[in-house]
């Protein structure tokens, strides 16, 4: 019996590239650079099974290619704003991602972020490895402490439930969140407040955190008229789509004082960042590490083949994106 051929359009973790070879004819991406739309086009006629990453933009143009072969779009990533699932769905082609193994090392990253934009801990860091330090004194990069402050967050899923609990256990924060809808009584252990308004959230938080999808739905969510409601003091923090935040809006907020600052680990125009951003000392900016652990980068790659064998044993994948 043939085997399905499918495309990884970027280099994964070993331990599931050894996983997929036995089962599946697998091509790899040995460069690990970006395909353009050309090989992706090319790529739609070839396979059976394209496993795009969320910087691969799998539009309405690669799907509706004539004579296509690819029967599965395997996404390997939580987030699927970066293919157009109407146009998979009008073709016939199954659409999967990985929910759920990204939950705890995004919300670590989230927090990490918080402490290192509160604590100053990027500017310090570059002072010292520039040579610029010149010993401790009792006012220098003096930051802010996150206990008792309030955090608010946007979107109240798993990511930012997970972000919630481990700032209230560890870091003593006070929970708010804006969402569609109240969440249940499960968010009693971490006390949580609904607040039914974004724009009064971020007149309340010390720390505005983003965990909502992308989309054209909260593209520029953050805008400069949100920003204008945020404390003087208060950080930002973004973990979810880099499209959410207005990056000239929110580069201006920052240069300008109106916040304190913000931390950063998606972009709007990836791998680009907003030149500004760059030269602000108030800001940090990490390269999308949000999922970057060997256990969960692995973790994505095997649901990515859990999808795989469902769907060519004529089964329901179990992340099946409708």
């Amino acid at each position: 019996m043939t085997k399905p051929a499918i495309l990884l359009t970027r280099r994964w973790p070993k331990q599931v590239e050894d996983k997929l070879a036995p089962l599946y004819e697998v091509t790899l991406n040995p460069d690990d650079q970006p395909l353009d739309k050309a090989a992706l086009v090319e790529a739609m006629q070839r396979f059976d099974a394209i496993c795009p990453t969320v910087s691969d933009k799998i539009d309405a143009d690669i799907l509706s290619v004539p004579n296509a072969r690819v029967r599965i779009v395997a996404s390997y990533g939580v987030g699927y704003d970066h293919i157009d699932i109407a146009a998979a769905h009008a073709a016939g082609i199954a659409v999967t991602n990985t929910p759920g193994v990204l939950t705890d090392t995004t919300a670590e990253l989230a927090l990490l972020l918080m402490l290192m934009v509160s604590r100053r801990a990027g500017e310090g860091e570059r002072e010292l490895r520039e040579g610029r330090w010149t010993g401790w004194r009792p006012t220098h990069l003096m930051g802010t402490s996150l206990s008792g402050k309030l955090l608010g967050l946007v979107g109240f899923g798993r990511i930012a439930k997970a972000t919630a609990q481990r700032a209230r256990a560890a870091l003593g924060m006070n929970i708010a969140y804006f969402s569609r809808n109240p969440a249940p009584d499960d968010t009693l252990e971490f006390e949580a407040e609904f607040v039914p308004s974004l724009a009064q959230l971020a007149e309340r938080a010390d720390v505005l955190s983003l965990h909502c999808p992308g989309g054209a739905a909260t593209r520029h969510l953050i805008n400069a008229d949100i920003l204008s409601r945020m404390k003087p003091g208060a950080f930002l923090i973004n973990t979810a789509r880099g499209s959410v935040v207005d990056e000239a809006a929110l580069a201006e907020a920052c240069a300008c004082g109106q916040i304190g600052g913000a931390g950063l680990d998606v972009f709007e125009r990836e791998p680009l960042v907003n030149e500004r951003l760059i030269g602000l000392e108030s800001v940090v900016l990490l390269p999308h590490l949000g999922s970057a652990t060997i256990e969960t980068r692995t973790e994505m790659g095997m649901r990515v083949a859990a999808n795989l064998d469902s769907f060519f044993a004529g089964q329901e994948p179990p992340d099946r994106i409708r």
